[in-house]
């Protein structure tokens, strides 16, 4: 049996230019004295585009470290309170989104009221549109970025505007597409071709690869769209794309890329998107068996003739995204972001310890030898 679970969004906005409009009109969306998460980086942003527009917002929060530490989320719930915050806008990417999730469950918890989310998000991994978030614990003996769901605390409303991307960081931004694709794609795990999530997610991943193929080598966002290589309008292609392979998280569950990503990340401190750009094509090629033909559903048009009893559409699919990842210059080996070798039996301890389903996607001959496919990866 398939089924489709709705999550309870309030308004999707998107079009060129419209900032300053959707910031005005969000105390008519439930967003009262409004507390502003976000990054230092985004402060001038934040000064220029939006608090012009922000009506009687209680303060900014800026001390957000990346994957969402339990000292941060803490911190920004004690200045909700000290500031008599009574909602939240988030500006910033899938972790400054995730603390505004995890502030909003603990002020729940404390209080038994959700703080409804305005989400403007930097990037493309998709966070606003979900339920999900990752709080790491660091008073642990290891750190571990345990994951959450919680209805309630999905944003009312999210904002795109391609503005939002233009001063987000190259490696930043282009690694959070392929954060999109593994949700398009590890979404396929539990349900068929004839899913909604199937026909918009194939949707989102082309629309990610006629943009990411173009991409310029080299040049920041904004200088690539100042010498005209990439338009707004591809950037907002970009972030209709993240949203699409991203439209039913509440009807999916993800797989390994996504659990060794959780690891590294909150664990090691690799950066979040830079995860997928690491795992999601040996992992496709690994769990072939696993996802069988229903990866069909992300080749481009006439490619089926180039499938034969040694090309399957999950080693298609990893050589495509592998491509592309390389193309556009990104880390694809955990040597190129730091990662000690020799940590590679912890993350194998802690995938089989919290994640042992997925585990078990691997195809039999990865199975049984868990660290020597991890330490393919390096």
């Amino acid at each position: 049996m398939q089924r489709l679970t709705w999550l309870p969004h309030g308004e999707i906005e998107w079009g060129h230019d419209i900032l300053e409009t959707a910031t005005a009109e969000l105390e008519h969306r439930g967003i009262e004295r409004p507390l502003v998460l976000t990054v230092e980086r985004l402060l001038p942003f934040y000064d220029q585009h939006i608090a012009p527009h922000l009506r009687d917002g209680a303060g900014v929060f800026s001390a957000l470290p990346a994957h969402a530490p339990d000292t941060s989320i803490q911190q920004g719930l004690t200045e909700v309170e000290r500031l008599g915050a009574r909602s939240i806008v988030a500006l910033g990417g899938g972790s400054v989104i995730d603390a505004a999730k995890a502030v909003s469950h603990l002020h729940h918890e404390r209080t038994g009221r959700y703080l409804p989310i305005a989400a403007f998000p930097t990037t493309l991994s998709g966070s606003e549109f979900s339920h999900y978030f990752g709080i790491t614990e660091t008073t642990s003996p290891a750190r571990f970025k345990r994951s959450y769901a919680v209805r309630d605390t999905v944003p009312k409303t999210v904002v795109l505007d391609p503005r939002l991307l233009l001063n987000t960081p190259r490696e930043l931004l282009l690694s959070s597409a392929i954060k999109g694709i593994d949700h398009a794609v590890e979404g396929m795990r539990r349900v068929d071709v004839s899913h909604p999530h199937a026909v918009l997610a194939s949707e989102g991943v082309e629309r990610f690869f006629s943009v990411l193929n173009r991409w310029p080598h080299g040049l920041e966002t904004i200088d690539a769209v100042r010498q005209g290589h990439v338009s707004h309008d591809d950037l907002l292609q970009l972030q209709l794309a993240a949203w699409h392979c991203y439209f039913f998280p509440a009807s999916v569950v993800y797989g390994l890329s996504h659990r060794i990503g959780h690891i590294l990340g909150g664990t090691f401190g690799v950066p979040h998107s830079v995860t997928s750009c690491i795992t999601l094509a040996p992992v496709v090629s690994a769990c072939a068996q696993r996802y069988g033909d229903k990866l069909r559903i992300f080749m481009p048009l006439g490619a089926d003739g180039e499938l034969s009893a040694r090309s399957t559409a999950a080693g298609l699919l990893s050589s495509r995204i592998a491509s592309t990842v390389g193309r556009l210059g990104l880390p694809y080996r955990l040597r190129d972001v730091g990662f000690v070798a020799t940590d590679f039996p912890r993350v194998a301890a802690l995938l089989e310890q919290n994640y042992p389903d997925e585990v078990d996607d691997l195809d039999p001959r990865y199975r049984g030898a868990l660290s020597t496919f991890l330490e393919s990866l390096w």
